[in-house]
């Protein structure tokens, strides 16, 4: 469809009493959560409906101003700003409409803590949730969203069934791997490129009504991946993730994050659970929680960083996946170069192995291995400090260099700046699918500025 350059005075005038020019929203809009990036906006845009959303796109797009949705403010290197642009605060977009026993209809701007406490009031869940639930849906799916199921269920974008989606022309459509599937697939971990999803139809299974939770540690990292490969392969997890963590004297901790689920009494026997494994047992951290409660652990971390500050600090994260022929190889020449200090007390390098066939999105990129690693520097630092994140942001940069010579590929939701020459490698062959998705339904180029790909 193309785009009226001669917008109707009623529209006009409906767009222009929607965008918001308080100092307040502008300078929320101008910050997000890795605290690096800054970019001022001209106006804030608070949607009411897809119909609201198309009316901004054909404004902007008739104007030359480019547009960042943003959801709940969780980017780390100012992806959903505009640099004198609009931003669409997403946030307004918030009902669940329709629950059912294998699906549920939610608006983009709803965050995954309350599709989740929707979905248990029916005994139901998603198959796939982030650790962080203060999400949202559209944020997500907007980069793929990993979780400790991920290496059974694939990434929340192929839990997906359906989207609703205003293109960058304006447009509003429907779509899903039957009904305008090109669409479907280049919005789905798409990065926003073709379209800014309004509506999602989720796929819901059966929520376990309990969980086992094994915590164990190891000596060192091949002592860690050998048990995580054994544990991928034969299933006995629900959940299986895993971490390097710092220990506070400078070296590391290792970490395998196994979880059972079961209902009633039929609880799990801990040692057919652990039997073959090799991690130290006697500093094994086994707990037995309701579902809900396991699922929302996080929000434990959230709250005491909010009390000590770091909640507030730069948070300048890298994501990565490995090849998992070489996996501990690189992470183990990667830890070499790193202290304590490089992550924070708090923060984590997550490590743990992915069946690559569970995780079928097309624009997701994965190493071409049957096993791959989340390699992931989730860095809290303790302080406040602009030019230390300044140097791990840099560092960010040089790791990704080496990683991707050596066969890995970008989680794209990492803090350090990326060229058009960097997205197309990124890309790789599917590099053309999206050039050409965002020709045919951004042809103004008026979405999602802050990724700098075209």
């Amino acid at each position: 469809m193309a785009v009226d350059k001669r917008a109707p005075r009623d529209a006009d005038l409906a767009v222009s009493g929607m965008l918001s020019r308080d100092p307040h929203d502008l300078a929320e809009a101008m910050d997000d959560f890795g605290h690096i990036v800054r970019k001022r906006p001209q106006a804030v845009f608070r949607a009411a409906s897809s119909a609201d959303i198309a009316g901004l796109v054909q404004w902007a797009a008739a104007r030359g101003l480019r547009i960042a949705a943003r959801g709940q403010g969780h980017s780390v290197y100012g992806r959903a700003m505009s640099d004198g642009g609009i931003v669409l605060d997403m946030r307004p977009l918030g009902a669940v409409h329709d629950v059912r026993p294998d699906r549920m209809v939610v608006d983009a701007g709803v965050t995954w803590s309350t599709v989740l406490d929707r979905a248990l009031a029916h005994g139901l869940t998603p198959p796939v949730l982030t650790n962080y639930l203060e999400l949202s849906v559209g944020g997500t799916l907007a980069v793929g969203g990993i979780g400790g199921t991920t290496f059974r269920h694939g990434m929340q974008t192929d839990n997906v069934l359906a989207l609703n989606v205003v293109t960058g022309d304006g447009r509003e459509l429907a779509c899903s791997a039957e009904v305008n599937s090109d669409l479907f697939d280049a919005v789905r971990a798409g990065l926003g490129q073709s379209g800014i999803i309004t509506q999602a139809t989720l796929r819901l299974m059966r929520a376990p009504g309990r969980v086992r939770r094994f915590h164990l540690f190891y000596a060192n990292l091949p002592s860690l991946a050998a048990d995580q490969r054994i544990a991928l392969a034969d299933g006995r997890f629900d959940h299986l993730q895993g971490a390097i963590l710092p220990d506070g004297n400078g070296g590391w901790k290792y970490q395998l994050e196994g979880v059972v689920f079961y209902d009633g009494h039929a609880a799990p026997e801990n040692k057919a659970v652990l039997a073959g494994l090799s991690d130290r047992r006697g500093g094994a951290d086994i707990s037995d929680l309701t579902y809900a409660e396991d699922v929302r652990a996080f929000s434990r971390l959230e709250n005491l960083l909010r009390s000590n500050g770091q909640w507030f600090h730069p948070h300048p994260w890298l994501l990565t996946f490995l090849p998992g022929s070489s996996a501990e190889d690189i992470a183990s020449d990667i830890l070499d170069g790193l202290t304590n200090v490089d992550v924070g007390p708090f923060g984590r390098i997550t490590f743990y192995p992915l069946l690559a066939g569970a995780l079928r999105t097309p624009l997701l990129r994965l190493p071409d291995e049957d096993v791959v690693f989340p390699f992931n520097l989730v860095r809290i630092p303790a302080s406040d400090d602009a030019l230390g994140a300044g140097r791990l942001v840099a560092g960010n940069r040089l790791l990704y260099d080496r990683i991707r010579s050596a066969g890995g590929c970008l989680y794209p939701v990492s803090a350090f700046p990326m060229s058009q020459d960097d997205w197309k490698s990124h890309f790789g062959p599917k590099w053309s699918f999206l050039h050409e998705a965002r020709r045919r339904y951004d042809p103004p180029g008026t979405l999602a500025p802050g990724y700098e790909l075209f």
